[in-house]
C-alpha cells in the first residue's frame, strides 16, 4: 500500500500541504489541470518557486486568485465539485472536507449547517487547496494519509469575523470533532489554519505508520518563525501486515431499487473499502437478490458498517476477518502523442511486471483529441514499450 505521513511540527495550512504534495513529485500541470476542470468564475493560477525556510530547501506555493470577497454556502461549494469533471473519487474527498468544516462551523455559530456561509473557507484560494489535495493525493497514488499531532499556540488572529483567538474557533472544533491529538507550542501565530486542520481531520489517521520510505516533500509556509517553517510529507510504503487485519463485510438484498448500488459503492470507496463487488443470488420466496461484498481493514469496519446500514435497506450483515496478499503499485506519467496521462505499475519483488493507463484519462484524451479509446490505449503501449516497461 502507497501510504503518506506528513510531519505537521510547524503546523499545516492548505498551500503548504499541496506545496509538500509537488515537492514530493505532483506534476505542476496535473495540479492546474485539475483545478481547472471546476470551471470556478474566475481563473485561478498556481505559481510555484524554490526557497530555504532557515537552513532547508523547500517549496514555496502561491495561489493567484482574483480580489474577491464572495460569501459561499456549504450546498455551493458541493455544486461547484460535483458539476466539475474531476474523477469521483476526488469529488467525494473534497466534499468531505468541506463538510467537515460546515458542521464544525455550524456548531461555534450555533446555526444550522445549510445556513452555514463560508467566508476563507469559501474563498477560491480554499477552494483550489482543498481540492488540489485531493487532485494530488489521487495522482500521487496514495492511498492512505496519515499525521503527526499539531502544535497550538496562543495569540489572536484578525478574520472576517473580527479578531479572534488562536486556535480559531473553527479550527479548535474539526480537531476535537475528529479527536486529533494536539502538541503545545510557543507560537503567537496561527500554525494550523482552518483548511489545513480540515484536510488532515477529514482525510488522515493521526499515527505514525512502519513505512519504507521512498520519497520526500517539503511545503513551505508564509511566515519565518524561529525554526524552519515547513511541513515535511514522507511518502512510502507499507505491507498488509503494518496495516492491520482485514475484513470481508456481506449482506443479501431483495427489496432495493438497483439503481442505488452505483451510488452506494462510490460511497463506500470513499469511506476506506478496498473492493465492493455484487453477485446476482436467488433468496427466499424464489427472489432474485444481490449479495453485496465490501473488503476492507478492520480500522474501517464500524464507519463502513454504518454507511451500508444507512444506505441500503437490510437489517444486517455479516462480518469475516480475512488475510489477503497484495503486490505493491506506483503511478507514473507519461508523455503520449495525444497527451499525457497517468500509468498505474504493478511491482513484484521490486521489479515493474505491469503497467496500465488510469481508464479516466484515456477516455479524456479520447475526448479531446476525438479519436477512440483503443487508439488512446495504443498509443500509450506504444510509448510504455519505447520506455522498456
Amino acid at each position: 500500500m502507497k501510504i503518506a505521513y506528513a510531519d505537521c511540527f510547524s503546523g499545516i495550512s492548505g498551500d503548504m500541504f499541496l506545496a509538500a504534495l509537488l515537492d514530493a513529485g505532483l506534476p505542476l500541470d496535473v495540479l492546474q489541470s485539475g483545478i481547472d476542470k471546476l470551471n470556478l468564475p474566475e481563473k485561478v493560477e498556481l505559481k510555484v518557486t524554490e526557497t530555504h525556510k532557515g537552513a532547508m530547501r523547500a517549496t514555496n506555493l502561491e495561489v493567484i486568485v482574483p480580489h474577491s470577497h464572495t460569501h459561499r454556502h456549504l450546498n455551493d461549494i458541493l455544486a461547484i465539485i460535483s458539476d466539475s469533471q474531476l474523477s469521483d473519487r476526488v469529488k467525494e474527498t473534497a466534499s468531505q472536507v468541506f463538510t467537515l468544516v460546515a458542521e464544525a462551523e455550524a456548531r461555534v455559530h450555533g446555526e444550522p449547517v445549510e445556513h452555514i456561509h463560508f467566508h476563507e473557507v469559501g474563498a477560491l484560494d480554499s477552494i483550489a487547496d482543498v481540492t488540489g489535495a485531493a487532485i494530488g493525493l489521487e495522482a500521487l497514488g496514495i492511498e492512505r494519509l496519515y499525521a503527526s499531532p499539531l502544535p497550538y499556540g496562543s495569540g489572536t488572529v484578525q478574520c472576517d469575523h473580527g479578531l479572534i483567538p488562536l486556535p480559531a474557533p473553527a479550527t479548535l472544533e474539526v480537531l476535537r470533532m475528529v479527536k486529533a491529538p494536539l502538541s503545545p507550542s510557543t507560537a503567537d501565530v496561527e500554525l494550523v489554519t482552518p483548511t489545513g486542520a480540515a484536510i488532515l481531520g477529514a482525510l488522515a489517521t493521526f499515527d505514525r505508520p512502519a513505512m519504507t520510505v521512498t520519497g520526500t516533500g517539503i511545503g513551505a509556509g508564509k511566515r519565518d518563525l524561529p525554526w524552519p517553517n515547513i511541513l515535511r510529507l514522507m511518502v512510502g510504503e507499507t505491507s498488509e501486515a503494518e496495516t492491520g487485519e482485514m475484513v470481508q463485510l456481506e449482506t443479501n438484498i431483495d427489496d432495493m431499487n438497483p439503481q442505488f448500488y452505483g451510488y452506494i459503492m462510490e460511497k463506500l470507496f470513499a469511506a476506506g473499502a478496498k473492493d465492493v463487488y455484487l453477485t446476482p443470488i436467488q433468496m427466499k420466496k424464489n427472489r432474485p437478490g444481490t449479495l453485496m461484498g465490501v473488503i476492507a481493514y478492520r480500522r474501517d469496519e464500524a464507519a463502513l458498517t454504518e454507511l451500508i446500514l444507512r444506505e441500503t435497506t437490510t437489517l444486517g450483515l455479516r462480518s469475516l476477518p480475512i488475510g489477503r496478499h497484495e503486490a505493491l503499485r506506483d503511478f507514473k506519467q507519461i508523455q503520449t502523442e495525444y497527451g499525457k496521462l497517468t500509468v498505474k505499475l504493478k511491482v513484484l519483488n521490486g521489479k515493474v511486471i505491469q503497467s496500465v493507463p488510469e481508464y479516466d484519462e484515456c477516455v479524456r484524451l479520447a475526448n479531446e483529441n476525438n479519436v477512440s479509446l483503443a487508439e488512446i490505449y495504443r498509443s500509450a503501449q506504444h510509448t510504455l514499450e519505447g520506455e522498456g516497461k
